[in-house]
């Protein structure tokens, strides 16, 4: 399962896309993908896996950054081949 998730409210500036690359490797099945800001100040994640650990994740992410996340918009997409980290995007 691979989703794309963006994140709007204060979520630049604060950790968000290190708070997901941590959040992302507590999962105990392996994700992959990528976070990285956006120019219209949103986060931009997608994150590929096991659709119980892609789930967990955004849920513990959505949790710890609650403060900052205002809305959070979600697309299911194809799984993309030969990922094989999740990674900070620039």
């Amino acid at each position: 399962m691979r989703a794309s998730i963006t994140f709007r409210g204060r979520v630049q500036g604060v950790g968000f896309r290190f708070t997901a690359q941590a959040v992302v490797r507590r999962q105990p099945a392996p994700l992959t993908g990528w976070v990285r800001n956006e120019p219209d100040g949103s986060v931009q994640m997608e994150l590929q896996g096991e659709p119980a650990a892609v789930e967990a994740a955004i849920a513990e992410l959505q949790a710890t950054m609650s403060r900052c996340i205002r809305t959070v918009d979600r697309t299911e997409l194809g799984d993309v081949a030969g990922e094989t980290a999740f990674v900070i995007s620039r």
